[in-house]
């Protein structure tokens, strides 16, 4: 299997590479800068229309979006039991979580548009930072709810969404407190204690726009 994957540290594109990892998948990683914008080259726009990471071909097949990728994956190698089949009891569960860590991530993606990627001050809102910062804290809190006192998100055990989920704890905790959700603090810890996430965050390559380790919702917001 010949695998290509257009890749950004830190971005959604950590979930394939964690993915590739834990089905023993090896790839070629073409890293890209965010900062640099090296997606937006016209070879890469023939491959990603919308110039983001992830993009992977395999084979031949071209994909986007992290979560679709995810589940190709889980479901074309089944063995791994990383997926759940069309079917199974847990079935509308699994793609609930894979949908919902999306809606986590957007929230995420705006935090950061606002904090780290508007230069021009007069363009960030404090309004829709304090906003979107609540929303975080919404999710964040229904994710502890759905985790209950299970070791991972499905009773089936490890599988995609926890990777779909995981990506979206590394980053929250630059805008939300994580001790303030004990069982997400310890299901990150239980994450990132697995050897295949930690192969593939030696491959991530550093970040590039974080520049503190906590953005508050600025005063008077």
């Amino acid at each position: 299997m010949s695998i290509r994957l257009h890749h950004v540290p830190f971005s959604r594109s950590f979930r394939v590479l964690w993915m590739l990892e834990e089905l023993g998948l090896e790839a070629e990683i073409i890293a890209h800068s965010i900062r640099k914008g090296t997606m937006r080259a016209p070879e890469v726009r023939a491959i990603s229309p919308a110039a983001r990471a992830p993009a992977i071909e395999i084979d031949g097949l071209t994909m986007i979006e992290s979560g679709a990728i995810l589940e190709y994956l889980a479901e074309t190698h089944p063995e791994a039991g990383l997926g759940v089949a069309a079917g199974a009891p847990d079935r509308a569960k699994y793609l609930q979580l894979m949908h919902f860590a999306e809606t986590q991530a957007g929230l995420i993606e705006h935090l950061n548009m606002q904090h780290v990627f508007l230069r021009d001050p007069a363009l960030i809102s404090p309004t829709v930072i304090k906003l979107n910062t609540k929303r975080l804290q919404v999710t964040m809190a229904a994710l502890e709810g759905m985790l209950g006192d299970h070791e991972f998100l499905l009773p089936t055990g490890f599988g995609a969404a926890d990777i779909m989920m995981g990506f979206n704890l590394y980053s929250a905790p630059y805008y939300v407190t994580l001790s303030e959700y004990p069982k997400l603090e310890a299901y990150r810890a239980r994450l990132e204690a697995r050897p295949a996430y930690q192969a593939a965050r030696a491959k991530d390559g550093a970040q590039e726009f974080y520049t503190q380790d906590f953005y508050p919702i600025p005063e008077g917001a």
